[in-house]
């Protein structure tokens, strides 16, 4: 039996992108966030950079991209605006990379969502603002006059995004097996604690 995969949303600037990697090197699995995305561009022969701004951008419709999915034709999927292509192509590169690895660390891209029925141990990575910011300037080089900007803005399209697709709420920890505020814990203790548990939570999904 497979394993379940360990799949990640997070706030901008909690740092859930350097957690979910070290998690994935504690493990021993493959790690994927951008690779997504690149495969993407690839199968679909546009470079990555083209289809960046269209990723987690608003998609037209739940109902609509979930009737897509299920019964995908070249024609309709023409119709779609390119934010609604790009999920629906991400959507089936991660269920081939589940059918083809045993596990894998997966942030963002509704991961629990896509693999829903496929299993999945899901995080969410949050952080206060002030913390955000701060790594935001220290870590990413971003503007202290920018920063707050910037990350409202990516927050609000990661939301959106997560919750038009799913029909769920990205912010409500009851979706979520285990929630962590890595401005407490810091990125290696938050690492090591979803390792740990997602041990544990494999004993219970294996039965």
């Amino acid at each position: 039996m497979k394993k379940p995969i360990i799949t990640i949303e997070r706030q901008y600037g909690s740092g859930g992108s350097i957690i979910g990697k070290l998690a994935a090197e504690k493990l021993g699995v493959s790690y994927y966030n951008r690779k997504i995305l690149d495969l993407t561009a690839e199968k679909c022969g546009i470079p990555a950079e083209h289809l960046e701004s269209a990723e987690e951008s608003v998609p037209t419709s739940f109902l609509y991209s979930l009737l897509i999915s299920a019964n995908p034709t070249r024609a309709m999927e023409d119709n779609l605006p390119l934010s609604d292509k790009v999920f629906i192509m991400e959507s089936r590169i991660i269920s081939e990379l589940a059918e083809k690895e045993n596990s894998f660390v997966l942030v963002g891209r509704c991961g629990s969502y896509v693999l829903e029925d496929r299993g999945c141990f899901s995080v969410y990575i949050y952080a206060p603002q002030e913390a955000r910011i701060k790594r935001c300037v220290d870590d990413y080089g971003i503007s202290p006059n920018k920063a707050e900007s910037v990350m409202k803005k990516a927050d609000k399209r990661r939301e959106t995004f997560f919750n038009v697709n799913t029909g769920k709420s990205w912010q409500d920890k009851d979706i979520y097996s285990l929630c962590l505020n890595s401005s407490e814990l810091g990125d290696e203790l938050c690492a090591e604690i979803i390792v740990k548990s997602y041990l544990e939570y494999n004993k219970k999904f294996a039965k």
